[in-house]
């Protein structure tokens, strides 16, 4: 699998918050979000060839019961589903990280982390219009978050960056048509500053209050600061 990076660290965000978690980042996005905080595995993916093997042996030197498979998009690695089984069958929890537009095709997951893209990830100038069209063409898929409902424990875990964002959030979720509990629905602050961070929690967390909702917090920003490997 071509792997951007792995880590053990403290699962920072949704649930799960708090949890010491193996990380399993894969290279490759079929999306250029522009607030991105990976683009070394998004816009500029890099990375390495790393077997299958190789990693579940990485999860087992750790204490770690848990493992993410993030991205990028974790989604589009063919090697994803034999990875995501041969954790399960270690007895390892993993939970998957995806922007809910690939759908999830039977693969072995105990927690589906859901985050479709707003309106507020538009790339901008830096990617040529054909990109910024791809983007937008993709990141809304409602179908595919209705069979990722169908099958396993979903978190949704929406990036919101003002309190316009929680329209499109309604209309999103009306348009994929199930009854989701409220508290399945984490909204986080867009944020990769702990200033940035304090400042739209105070907001967003009176809207949770009032609709709800679960505020998820970006602990790892707290803990480590915007860098890699945490």
């Amino acid at each position: 699998m071509f792997i951007s990076e792995t880590f053990y660290s403290i699962q920072g965000e949704g649930e799960l918050t708090g949890v010491p978690s193996f990380f399993i980042r894969t290279a490759g996005c079929n999306l250029r979000c522009n607030w991105c905080d990976t683009p070394y595995a998004s816009w500029n993916p890099e990375g390495r060839e790393i077997p299958v093997g190789e990693l579940v042996a990485a999860v087992a030197a750790t204490p770690a019961r848990h493992a993410v498979l993030t991205g990028g998009e974790p989604m589009l690695a063919k090697e994803l589903p034999a990875l995501a089984s041969a954790l399960r069958a270690a007895g390892v929890h993993v939970t998957i990280e995806t922007a809910a537009t690939i759908a999830p095709g039977g693969v072995a997951c105990d927690l589906a982390s859901l985050s479709p893209k707003l309106a507020n990830s538009a790339p901008d100038e830096r990617l040529p219009s054909a990109w910024r069209e791809r983007h937008e063409a993709t990141r809304r898929q409602p179908e595919v978050i209705r069979s990722w409902l169908d099958g396993y424990d979903v978190q949704f875990k929406f990036v919101v960056a003002s309190p316009a964002d929680l329209d499109e959030i309604d209309e999103l979720l009306a348009a994929v048509g199930r009854d989701i509990p409220p508290h399945k629905i984490l909204l986080m602050p867009e944020a990769t500053t702990l200033e940035r961070l304090r400042e739209r929690s105070a907001w967003l967390g009176e809207i949770c209050k009032a609709r709800g909702h679960r505020y998820a917090h970006r602990l790892h920003i707290e803990l480590y600061g915007n860098k890699r490997g945490t």
